[in-house]
């Protein structure tokens, strides 16, 4: 079997025109992959260089293949089972700022470097006061950032045609707008002057951006089958799920700049993400969050056991086309579309997704992920919806612990105080109890829960028919 470098592979040379902050799995098999398919399909021409955003890290492991490796994308696409590797070769060279500081800030005097991206996991995007200036590096992603900025700035004594298009990818909220606060509070702090921060303003963009894949990452069980089958030696290989989605929060002229959409990529440019972080967490997050406890209960452990179960399957369908879905703002067909992929995610045959590993501090979940829908759908329907009520007495009959019919273990796990919370209330024996008594918690919900019309007499029936009939007798009488 052959090692895997430019020797034993063919590699293109491209123009560096991407800085990567970070080599991990998702980066790898999302941005990268992205990446490949823009060159190959759209003439995007670029290469990326990788920097590692911490001490330690994979860039001697990147380096040893010549940075190439192959991304194996497992799922369903379109009903049709799909299991590909492709080589990925976008990568020109990764470098360690902690003992490559002189080369990493040298990729501030390259003319031709256009866009930085990143992901240095939610904690990365942080300000450090104890960062300085002269630091080699930074110890912050931001604090690195600034410096690699300013010295683009000297060294091309504030042309504005050499800014950067950053786009951050971790995992927040308006990912941009925290980055950018970050970078102006560097600015202060190291005091590089109005000018500098005018450039940085105007020749400038940090973009907010919503990243969607599931990357488990390194395939352990399959990599000899994997070796074997790509004749390398290939010791990054990284798997992950058909779906991909990049909504980035940016005008059109930065989309012209980045032309995914020519080679066919699920990547949307739009004014506002909000609406597209509201729709993942309602539709792909939300039905998780009810339907872990609705399976479990019922006997069912995995993900795709309960899609493709006659009765939990129709439940998942509820919920999420009948319910939820009905309390967003996008396009009905947009909304649709993206149902049904999530339908195909859940569905994944190379995925053993078990519900338990979803059900890790639910009540905080469902305050952000399915109570806004609840309320949405009774102000815009009259009447409660009786699938997410349902999730709700299910989790609250999961936290009671115990047994299964079947004898499997029922371990609930959250904030020590929910715990003892609904342990004190279990132990009155009285539903009524129960119900009122967790509806109250505003240390949960940030309010009185009971105050919503209808919704304890609601879950109180549930979580009585659930304690007599069993969860999925319950649930039929739903349906």
């Amino acid at each position: 079997m052959k090692a895997l470098n430019k020797q034993t592979a063919s590699k293109a040379q491209r123009p560096e025109r991407i800085i990567q902050f970070g080599e991990g799995n998702f980066l790898r098999a999302f941005i990268d992959w992205i990446i490949y398919n823009m060159n190959e399909k759209a003439d995007f021409n670029s290469s990326v260089v990788v920097v590692q955003p911490i001490e330690k890290g994979m860039v001697d492991m990147l380096n040893a293949q010549d940075d190439l490796y192959h991304v194996n994308l497992q799922g369903l696409d379109k009903g049709e089972t799909v299991n590909s590797l492709t080589m990925i070769d976008v990568i020109s060279r990764a470098l360690n700022p902690y003992t490559q500081n002189d080369e990493f800030m040298k990729l501030a005097e390259q003319p031709e470097m256009r866009f930085v991206i990143s992901n240095t996991t939610e904690a990365g995007i942080a300000f450090d006061p104890s960062c300085k200036l002269a630091d080699a590096p930074a110890s912050s992603y931001p604090g690195k950032l600034t410096q690699l900025l300013y010295h683009r700035f000297k060294t091309f004594n504030g042309d504005k045609s050499k800014g950067l298009i950053i786009f951050p990818c971790e995992l927040i909220f308006l990912n941009g707008h925290k980055l950018k606060e970050t970078i102006y509070q560097y600015i202060e702090l190291w005091q590089l002057g109005d000018e500098f921060k005018t450039w940085f303003e105007e020749a400038c963009g940090v973009y907010a951006t919503l990243v969607d894949r599931i990357v488990p990452g390194f395939p352990r069980k399959d990599i000899a089958a994997i070796k074997e089958k790509l004749q390398y030696d290939d010791n990054l290989v990284v798997q992950a799920e058909i779906f991909h989605l990049w909504v980035i929060e940016a005008p059109q002229e930065i989309a012209k700049e980045f032309p995914a959409d020519k080679a066919g990529l699920n990547v949307l440019f739009v004014p506002s993400e909000a609406p597209y972080h509201e729709r993942k967490v309602t539709l792909l997050n939300g039905p998780h969050t009810v339907l872990s406890p609705v399976a479990y209960l019922s006997g069912v452990n995995i993900v795709r056991d309960a899609c493709q179960h006659p009765v939990i399957g129709q439940y998942i369908n509820k919920v999420m086309f009948d319910e939820l879905m009905e309390t967003l703002n996008l396009p009905k067909d947009e909304l649709k579309k993206f149902a049904e992929d999530v339908l195909e995610r859940f569905n994944n045959p190379f995925v053993d997704h078990a519900v338990t590993s979803i059900m890790l501090n639910s009540f905080p979940k469902y305050e952000t992920r399915d109570l806004p829908g609840l309320k949405t759908y009774l102000q815009r329907k009259g009447e409660l919806p009786k699938g997410l009520v349902l999730g709700l007495a299910a989790i609250i009959t999961y936290y009671k612990g115990g047994v299964r019919e079947d004898g499997a273990e029922i371990t609930p796990n959250d904030a020590p105080e929910i715990m003892q919370l609904l342990k004190d209330l279990w132990a009155t024996g009285d539903t009524q109890k129960v119900t009122e008594g967790v509806l109250a918690a505003t240390s949960i919900w940030g309010e009185d829960l009971n105050n919503i019309s209808g919704l304890t007499a609601a879950v109180k029936a549930n979580l009585d028919s659930i304690q007599e009939k069993g969860m999925l007798e319950t649930v039929k009488g739903i349906l």
